[in-house]
């Protein structure tokens, strides 16, 4: 399994993290911000369909302050109980410090031309952009974040390219989110919200509780165009 170890920025260590590379080099690098059941088979397999768009890919161990390795799937309670476990005693703002790493060194990594995007789901898709807000990623790819009304306050620190997959039927984001970040984000340059309709969280996720085939296809081609542009 390819893996590449990056040093955390605050001198506690080092922490692992899942690499496709593409068949072609040089081109830019996109980091893959996990879920909340870690870098698990569907994370692994999403920077697999980004190494396959001809982009390098680092899905980085967000929960290693907590446990190094973990790998849920969406299939059991008990699972489910334990990913919100981790997610509740998961430090964002740690979280971000260590993307912010990983930004770093995918930028130096031998075939990457310097530039790099993030792209998360889920819990990832909250922090991709708060890496919008708060670091220099060429571009943020948000699929179904989650509390992101709550973080609308940053949203004049966007300066690079930010988009962002929403679920109409999310449950763990309410219509009331949804207005929320649509009075806010609608009409900045730079930022593009699009709605789904009829689908749940997670509809990217293909084998998962939700997939919704068509959903993906039309959010995964924005998407791929959006880190052609930018990262290519």
């Amino acid at each position: 399994m390819p893996e590449i170890q990056i040093q955390a920025s605050d001198g506690s260590g080092g922490f692992g993290a899942y690499l496709a590379m593409p068949k072609q080099v040089p081109t830019g690098a996109v980091v893959m911000i996990q879920e909340i059941f870690g870098v698990n088979h569907a994370m692994k397999s999403l920077c697999d369909w980004v190494a396959d768009m001809g982009f390098i890919a680092v899905c980085p161990d967000l929960f290693w302050r907590i446990e190094p390795g973990i790998d849920l799937t969406d299939g059991s309670k008990e699972e489910w109980d334990r990913a919100f476990a981790l997610m509740n005693a998961f430090d964002q703002q740690k979280g971000i410090e260590d993307l912010k790493a990983t930004l770093a060194a995918a930028r130096v990594l031998p075939g990457c031309n310097g530039r790099a995007g993030t792209m998360g789901f889920c819990l990832g898709g909250r922090l991709a952009f708060m890496m919008a807000t708060d670091s220099d990623a060429d571009c943020n790819i948000s699929y179904y974040g989650v509390g992101i009304d709550g973080l609308l306050e940053g949203k004049d620190r966007i300066s690079k390219p930010l988009l962002l997959h929403v679920a109409e039927k999310d449950r763990f984001v309410s219509e009331e989110a949804r207005g929320k970040m649509q009075a806010a984000l609608t009409g900045m340059g730079g930022v593009a919200m699009h709605v789904y309709p009829g689908v749940d969280h997670a509809f990217a996720r293909m084998g998962g509780h939700s997939w919704d085939g068509r959903a993906a296809t039309i959010a995964n081609g924005r998407t791929a165009e959006l880190l052609a542009v930018t990262l290519a």
